[in-house]
């Protein structure tokens, strides 16, 4: 009989409620932690045990961690009733699954290392719907017998698992994803109220879009909010800003050119400006429509976004 490692979670917003739900699915024993204790509480109900101090979870054999920004990661991790803080017990290994910045990660994989810690960095791609569906993907970086061992876990997230390779690489790639994802984006609302405004149905427009060989598992997970203009947060402009600041600081020191998207972040940028920070980073759309004399209106039809769970 195979015993699974005891597990700890830091963080369950959005993104991180689900994954640890996962987990508990998969029959992993989680112990949570959240800033605002009853959103950790609200796993209960799924077996998870709930702890009030991220040391608390430092006896766990696999630790994962999935928070907001870089500062976050470093107070949960490094300060005052940190993971890493307790001199007497400390887990085997960390995984963080935050969009964070190198700098930030690899002082926590010095502090882990310190401690005799395997560190992996594991961001991913999705959202919610995502994750319901199965179609989660995730980039590890680390050393590869610590991916090894934590790989199990991870494929319970979702359908893709990628090893980068070791140190921050999977940071970069996480980072690069964001940018891009913030660019395509900005360019199909762009290309759709071109249409529009000649005259075509944005459902029609995004349809003939997502059946071509342009199409992707992005355009047509955002076609409902294009098309109807439900703007219920998935992402917001704020976490897409910081993202593109984090690629563009590290196109900055790697010496990249990204001339796209920096006009692109300093689009968000003026999405943020204008206090456009609660809505889902689709509303992008409306800002190119008023800016192109265009007033939209929900459509308010049946169009899928092809997360069907599975």
């Amino acid at each position: 009989m195979i015993v699974k490692p005891t597990v700890g979670w830091i963080g369950v917003g959005r993104m991180g409620y689900e994954l640890a739900k996962r987990l508990l699915d998969a029959g992993y024993d989680v112990a949570v932690y959240n800033r605002t204790r009853a959103k950790a509480e609200s796993l209960i109900e799924y077996g998870a045990t709930v702890v009030d101090r991220p040391v608390e979870l430092a006896g766990r054999d696999i630790v994962f961690s999935m928070v907001a920004a870089s500062n976050d990661l470093r107070q949960v991790m490094l300060e005052e009733n940190g993971l890493l803080t307790d001199p007497s017990s400390a887990p085997r290994i960390v995984a963080d699954a935050s969009t964070v910045s190198v700098e930030i990660s690899e002082e926590v994989r010095a502090a882990a290392d310190a401690r005799g810690v395997g560190f992996l960095a594991t961001p991913v791609s999705g959202n919610p719907r995502v994750i319901a569906a199965g179609k989660l993907t995730v980039v590890a970086s680390g050393p590869r017998a610590v991916f090894d061992e934590t790989r199990p876990l991870l494929e319970t997230w979702g359908r893709g698992v990628t090893y980068a390779g070791d140190g921050e690489v999977a940071r970069i790639v996480k980072i690069a994803h964001n940018v891009f994802l913030g660019v395509v984006f900005q360019s199909l609302s762009e290309i759709t109220v071109l249409a529009e405004k000649a005259g075509v149905r944005r459902q029609d427009f995004l349809e003939f879009v997502n059946d071509s060989v342009m199409g992707s598992v992005f355009s047509r997970y955002k076609t409902p909010a294009l098309v109807n203009l439900d703007f219920t947060p998935t992402f917001t402009n704020v976490l897409l800003q910081k993202d593109f600041d984090l690629g563009l600081d590290a196109a900055h020191e790697l010496g990249v050119v990204m001339p796209v998207a920096s006009v692109v972040r300093y689009l968000v940028a003026q999405e943020v400006g204008n206090n456009n920070v609660d809505q889902d980073f689709a509303s992008l759309i409306l800002t190119v429509a008023e800016g192109s004399g265009l007033s939209l209106q929900p459509e308010n039809a049946d169009v899928s976004d092809g997360l069907e769970v599975s």
